[in-house]
C-alpha cells in the first residue's frame, strides 16, 4: 500500500522487538516529521477507521484522546468471557494501583497530540507489552495532558491468535505498580 500512495509510510525492522518499541519508533518518526496528531490503532482493523472522525472532533480541547470499550456506547465483539474477564480486571488493577478515572487503560485505540507525545519521555518508558497502554496514559495524566475517552466498539479478530501471553500477564503483575515511582 506505501508503494502505491505516498501518504503511507512504512517503518521496517529486522526483527520483531516489542510492542512498545514499534510504537516508541513510530512516534518518534512522527515527531521529527513534525506530525500535529498521531493515532495508534491495530492494523487488522479491530479498531475501525470509522472512528476516526470522532477522535478528530476532540482534538481542539483534548490532547490525549482515548477509544473506550468501557464506556456507555463502548463494548467489544468476539471475544470469550475469559478474554472479556482478563481485559476488565486488567483495567481494573491498573486504575487502582495508578488511582486514574479511565475505564479503558488498556486499550490500543488512541489519539496523541503532537504536545502530549512529547511529554511521554518516549526514551525512558519501561514497558513493552500491553502494559505499554498503561504507562503512557499514565505518563499524559501527570504531565497534565488533557484526557478525554469515547466510546468504540472493539471488533475481535476474526482470523490468528491473540498476543496475550503468560509473560505479558506477569510483566503487568510487576510493572503497574512500579510505574507510581516514574518521574
Amino acid at each position: 500500500m506505501a508503494r502505491k500512495n505516498h501518504r503511507i509510510k512504512l517503518i521496517r525492522r529486522a526483527a520483531k522487538s516489542g510492542l512498545g518499541s514499534a510504537y516508541i519508533r513510530g512516534f518518534k518518526y512522527a515527531l521529527r516529521n513534525n506530525y500535529d496528531f498521531v493515532f495508534e490503532m491495530d492494523a487488522d482493523f479491530s479498531h475501525p477507521p470509522a472512528y476516526l472522525p470522532d477522535f478528530l472532533a476532540h482534538t481542539p480541547k483534548y490532547n490525549l484522546i482515548l477509544g473506550s470499550r468501557y464506556i456507555k456506547g463502548g463494548g467489544i465483539t468476539n471475544w470469550g468471557i475469559w478474554r472479556r474477564l482478563l481485559s476488565y480486571a486488567a483495567n481494573l488493577y491498573a486504575r487502582t494501583i495508578l488511582g486514574l478515572p479511565y475505564r479503558d487503560l488498556t486499550g490500543g485505540f488512541k489519539c496523541y497530540s503532537r504536545e502530549a507525545l512529547k511529554n511521554l519521555r518516549l526514551d525512558s518508558i519501561i514497558s513493552e507489552g500491553y502494559v505499554f497502554q498503561i504507562e503512557t496514559t499514565y505518563r499524559a495524566h501527570r504531565k497534565g495532558s488533557a484526557i478525554k475517552e469515547i466510546p468504540i466498539v472493539f471488533k475481535g479478530r476474526g482470523k490468528g491468535k491473540s498476543k496475550i501471553s503468560r509473560k505479558i500477564c506477569l510483566e503487568a503483575i510487576w510493572k503497574v505498580p512500579l510505574l507510581r515511582f516514574l518521574r
